[in-house]
């Protein structure tokens, strides 16, 4: 009650000392929702509120205007914006301030949650009441992020909880039959099935050889299968001598055991990964993917030339062929490159529609967008379906354009990702269309993956 009343500035003053307790509670309750609700996690508490809230009376005091914009950079970009290290998360930190603290606050015309408008000037026992009576249930809306989020994150909790669960079983297991399967045994069959699947190495010299033109494509094609080779080989070498040690000709190391213990599991072995990409696939699945990308990467160097869709997801360097797009663009018509920007069209076809690559640029296939949907119909980005996580989008056209050209009204920039682990996996920025404020889509943590 106090601190409600040491302000001359009262009405003005209550009103955003509300919005920044619904604000503080937002940002501290999103991280439960994992990379979706925050890129990294961030150590928000109630001191960054107080100070916050220090700064507004000070403010309020000495101005009878309230400086709006002066109040966001404050909280957004140093109380809060602070601990924030990453852009978007500091994107999303700005644009909740911009929905919650703004002149029609003073009106009565804003509300923080739909259905939960901004009280009116009330003592410390009114707010309390009006919390208990017209705060709306617990839900992703609160945050202004879909009720998928919570599905997603529910799952990625239980898949951990089950992961723990199987690193405590015992290493002996009986199967179905009830024939005693050892760890040994079962390691030993699935590294024989791995060695018999891996194809041979890229021969460079020959592929090296076969490139007429090094165009920034063919350097992307030739550095890819520099980076499958030394991933392949680390395999081969790591399987070999563990299949040695299992047969009792080698003494086993703590890295052999490491490797057993991860195809037991299922699991990406930790040497496998520091030569690998981004992933969050079990074994399995990173396998099947491994063998996916070898193929592609093979039929790309058969003749070196440029695949009608480009699989974007199954480069180890996504980035390297995003450029590659603009310095081809930029030598054709003698452009600058720091003048440069990438163009994205999303087309209403998918990868089979397509037999020939674009004149210019790159159809892109295989991305997912996470936290709402593409409508092919209508050419937006729209709400997404419940339990639909991460609808698969059809083919994207990504072209170079010089910066001027360019109209960004009625575009949301969207994050492209590599994994739904967000942060550091990020690869580019593609201008998507959209109805709706782009904001909306800001807050719903709207992204595009290359891989789920």
């Amino acid at each position: 009650q106090d601190t409600l009343e040491m302000c001359s500035q009262e009405k003005e003053f209550r009103s955003i000392l509300f919005a920044l307790c619904y604000f503080h509670a937002v940002v501290a309750e999103r991280r439960k929702f994992g990379a979706q609700g925050w890129n990294r996690p961030y150590p928000f508490s109630t001191g960054d509120l107080t100070i916050s809230v220090n700064v507004l009376y000070n403010y309020l005091q000495a101005s009878s205007k309230v400086p709006y914009d002066d109040l966001r950079y404050l909280v957004g970009e140093i109380m809060y914006g602070g601990h924030i290290t990453d852009d978007w998360d500091r994107q999303l930190c700005k644009t909740y301030l911009e929905e919650f603290i703004k002149p029609e606050m003073l009106e009565g015309e804003l509300c923080l949650a739909p259905g939960f408008p901004i009280p009116g000037n009330m003592d410390y026992n009114g707010y309390h009441q009006y919390i208990d009576d017209f705060l709306p249930p617990e839900s992703p809306h609160l945050y202004g992020l879909h009720p998928n989020a919570e599905i997603g994150f529910l799952t990625q909790r239980s898949e951990r909880i089950l992961h723990t669960v199987l690193e405590l079983q015992p290493r002996d297991c009986s199967t179905a039959q009830g024939a005693v399967g050892t760890q040994e045994e079962m390691v030993q069959a699935l590294l024989e099935e791995m060695l018999e699947k891996l194809t041979e190495e890229f021969n460079m010299a020959e592929l090296v050889a076969k490139v007429e033109e090094r165009t920034p494509y063919a350097v992307v094609a030739l550095q890819e299968c520099e980076r499958m080779n030394a991933l392949t080989a680390e395999m081969r070498r790591s399987l070999a001598e563990l299949e040695l040690g299992l047969k009792g000709e080698l003494t086993m190391t703590s890295d052999m055991e490491a490797l057993q213990s991860s195809l037991f599991l299922g699991t990406v072995p930790e040497s496998w990964l520091r030569r690998s990409y981004p992933s969050t696939a079990s074994l399995g699945s990173w396998f099947a993917d491994l063998l996916a990308r070898i193929s592609e990467l093979e039929a790309w160097t058969r003749d070196f030339s440029f695949p009608s869709t480009l699989w974007l997801g199954g480069l180890f360097n996504p980035q390297a062929m995003l450029t590659a797009v603009m310095q081809t663009t930029a030598r054709k018509n003698k452009w600058p490159l720091d003048k440069m920007k990438l163009q994205c069209d999303v087309t209403k076809k998918s990868r089979e529609d397509f037999a020939s690559a674009p004149r210019e640029g790159a159809y892109v296939h295989g991305l997912f967008m996470e936290g709402a949907r593409w409508d092919a119909q209508a050419g937006t980005i729209t709400e997404a379906r419940l339990k639909e996580l991460t609808p698969a989008m059809p083919v994207v056209f990504i072209k170079a354009i010089l910066d001027d050209k360019q109209d960004i009204r009625g575009l949301y920039p969207c994050p492209l990702y590599r994994t739904r682990q967000r942060g550091p996996t990020y690869v580019w920025t593609l201008n998507l269309k959209t109805k709706e404020n782009p904001s909306k889509w800001v807050l719903a943590g709207v992204a595009l993956l290359l891989q789920i």
